[in-house]
């Protein structure tokens, strides 16, 4: 690919490796193929990674699709089982369980949402539950699994999919892949910075005396946001106040049976605890706060409640949640842990990072970084992190729990008024609000808000336009049809094993972090 503009960037210097450095050099690798743009990524093996996202939501395929590369290689390279969803313990109050699935829930009746034609079903006093319409979690719940797209003419058709993955193995793949297509990688840690006369940054020195220059510089150094933080000094927005959990303690295990179609969240004392099942292993974490529980009782709780043998020490990892006031400053982009952090009860922080490359090649610049590209890059990825930060919000704000401190505490906690603002919308009609390019749809606001307790005051009036009969009649016929569809399906465990295999892992030698 050559360029005729004299001014176009030339080199890219990536900041830091694991799952946010080597995402974002396998898109520009794939974008850059054809030349135009070096890109550089320095890491070490020296600072540990904190593997963002065991759990991932449907949008991920889309970037495993969009760099061509194979969904079963991808499957079988990275230890990886479907997800169909997550399902809620003890959220609500104790002893009551919810999902949250990928895809579809029941389909139009006539011109209308299914949603607000079950409403008006309930207001009629039939007895179904929003779930028994949905194939992913009819499936989840009866650990089956089949591609949707594989079943056309069926009822499971509607139901998407995402992965659970091991985040080293993701990261040793994209490496491979960004690596092939010219990515340098270079070994060592990062010292100094020095900024241009306008302030963007120029280079970065390592330990060793090398110097790395380039045109643009991506901050994927996680926590430490050495160039968005420590150097531009862009603020911090804090969320902590509205989001209690500040720790985890996280540990592998063997496991124990097949694994299950969906990431387990079950709330706890001073938290929530997670499990996610790979092929031969699972993922398992309790996300808590320091307030309210020490870090013997998370350890405690944790390890009493695992399933099969540990594959290494419990390790904790202090978070902050929140987000840079502006990931793109200068010529800084910041992404992944750089940029913000949210509690991952809803697997989005891979996503974020996708959606953070994304942008930036729909906004690519030049080497002087407009800044109307960089307001609407902002922008964008300010709304995507104030989305996810409401959606995990709304899982706190209407529990119904208020039996440990932490839980009276999480109803003390204030609620952004963008919150407020679509919940009272969805309170009066079942009506939501959706904006351009958002993540949660309908289905997933619905799925939250009915397992939460929180159900419109009536339907909407126009759904009153179709016959009540034909509402009805479809409700009992498709119910006991998806069920019978998903009970003709193999097991979660049998698909893996008859279509996408991985072999054993190699074993643990040393423990390392994660996060959910």
């Amino acid at each position: 690919m050559t360029t005729t503009n004299p001014n176009a960037i030339k080199k890219i210097v990536i900041v830091g490796g694991g799952s946010a450095g080597w995402i974002s050099a396998a898109m520009l690798s794939h974008y850059f193929e054809k030349g135009g743009c070096e890109v550089e990524l320095i890491e070490s093996e020296e600072i540990g990674t904190i593997g963002v996202g065991e759990s991932t939501i449907p949008p991920f395929l889309q970037l495993i699709s969009s760099l061509g590369v194979d969904e079963r290689e991808f499957i079988q390279a990275t230890q990886a089982s479907f997800k169909l969803g997550i399902r809620f313990e003890d959220w609500k109050v104790k002893d009551e369980h919810y999902y949250h699935p990928f895809g579809a829930i029941g389909g139009p009746i006539g011109p209308h949402e299914f949603y607000q034609c079950w409403l008006r079903a309930k207001a009629n006093g039939h007895t179904s539950g929003l779930q028994d319409f949905a194939p992913g979690t009819v499936m989840a719940d009866q650990w089956k699994f089949m591609l949707p797209f594989k079943a056309q003419r069926s009822l499971i058709a509607g139901a998407s999919y995402a992965l659970h993955i091991d985040a080293r193995l993701v990261a040793k793949f994209l490496r491979d892949y960004a690596e092939t297509r010219g990515v340098k990688r270079t070994e060592g840690i990062v010292t100094d910075v020095v900024t241009r006369p306008d302030g963007a940054v120029a280079k970065v020195i390592m330990k060793n005396g090398h110097e790395v220059e380039g045109d643009l510089f991506i901050d994927c150094s996680g926590f430490r946001a050495l160039l968005i933080g420590k150097t531009l000094d862009v603020p911090f927005v804090d969320w902590s106040d509205v989001l209690l959990c500040d720790r985890a303690v996280v540990v592998q295990t063997e496991n124990v049976g097949d694994p299950h179609p969906f990431t387990l969240a079950k709330a706890e004392e001073a938290g929530w605890r997670w499990r996610i099942p790979l092929q031969h292993r699972a993922g398992n974490g309790y996300v808590f706060s320091s307030k309210h529980l020490s870090d013997d009782e998370a350890r405690a709780t944790l390890v009493k409640n695992l399933q099969g043998p540990a594959l290494m020490n419990p390790m904790f990892i202090p978070f902050k949640t929140g987000m840079r006031q502006r990931p793109w400053e200068k010529n800084v982009v910041a992404v992944g842990l750089a940029g913000g952090f949210i509690e991952p009860l809803e697997s989005t922080a891979l996503h974020l990072i996708y959606r953070g490359m994304d942008y930036l090649l729909r906004f690519f610049p030049d080497r002087d970084c407009d800044p109307a590209l960089v307001a609407e890059y902002n922008r964008r990825m300010t709304g995507d992190y104030e989305e996810i930060r409401d959606f995990i919000v709304l899982h706190y704000c209407t529990s119904q729990r208020d039996d440990t401190p932490f839980w009276r505490a999480v109803r003390e906690a204030p609620v952004p008024e963008t919150l407020q603002a679509r919940i009272a919308l969805f309170k009066a009609h079942g009506v939501l609000r959706e904006g351009v390019d958002e993540m949660f749809r309908n289905p997933s606001w619905q799925s939250v808000m009915e397992g939460m307790g929180v159900r419109p005051r009536r339907y909407q009036q126009l759904v009153d336009t179709v016959p009540y009969a034909v509402i009805a009649q479809t409700l009992d016929q498709s119910k006991p049809m998806l069920a019978s569809q998903v009970a003709s399906l193999p097991s979660h465990g049998e698909f893996l094993a008859q279509n996408c295999p991985a072999p054993p892992p190699e074993p643990v030698t040393a423990p390392f972090k994660t996060v959910a």
